[in-house]
């Protein structure tokens, strides 16, 4: 039997969201270790609750009618980093090695991770089969200028950032900051292929567009 693109997509959900927890777990020393902090019962949940919303999106990794497959090096470091981030965190947290003291900052990170994945997410759903894990143009693709797309032009990248931010202060660790830190450049240069896929397909109207929208924070970036 074929898999429908929902069951593809519940599959590779379920089996990634398990792997990223099972890591995190771990590296903090098991599951009733890890459990034992509300904060990180917190995160576990809001972390299976983005998983299911994601897998009633329609994103995929399309090729679609015009792709940039020079930018599919990206997914390395994306990857290296998300792995690292998985364990890093947790692990210095365990074992008190560049943390930052106080409960109140983990549920700090609670709450930037809760919001930052839904930033993350969101869009996703505005953007429906537009959305691809590649950089490119889709069948019947038009360009997104409405809601939080009439604002900046990235708010996904946005929210992986900030729902990164997030996961490391949940564990109170400076390791998962510098993380985040390392993922803006990957981030950065995702963004201007992107922005030249779209510049070259809609011409003028993507360039008005720009002009008119900041990256990710208005009147700043």
């Amino acid at each position: 039997m074929v898999a429908t693109p929902l069951l593809r997509r519940a599959l590779l959900t379920v089996a990634s969201t398990l792997v990223y927890l099972g890591l995190a777990v771990w590296a903090f020393g098991g599951v009733a270790q890890f459990f034992s902090h509300a904060a990180l019962i917190a995160v576990a949940l809001v972390t299976l609750l983005l998983a299911v919303a994601a897998v009633f999106t329609r994103g995929g990794l399309s090729p679609g009618v015009r792709e940039d497959r020079g930018n599919r090096w990206i997914f390395v470091p994306i990857v290296v980093i998300s792995v690292l981030a998985a364990f890093l965190p947790p692990y210095t947290d365990r074992a008190d090695l560049w943390t930052i003291d106080g409960e109140g900052i983990r549920w700090l990170g609670v709450a930037l991770y809760t919001i930052g994945g839904a930033l993350r997410i969101w869009p996703v759903f505005v953007l429906g089969h537009r959305f691809s894990g590649l950089v490119a143009i889709q069948h019947g693709h038009t360009l997104e200028t409405g809601g939080i797309y009439s604002v900046i032009r990235h708010p996904s990248y946005l929210g992986l950032l900030v729902a990164m931010l997030g996961w490391g202060l949940a564990f109170r660790s400076i390791a998962g900051v510098l993380l985040m830190m390392a993922m803006v450049p990957v981030i950065l240069a995702r963004i201007k292929a992107e922005e030249a896929l779209l510049r070259a397909w809609f011409n003028g109207e993507f360039e008005a567009y720009r002009a008119r929208t900041a990256r990710f924070i208005p009147g700043i970036y």
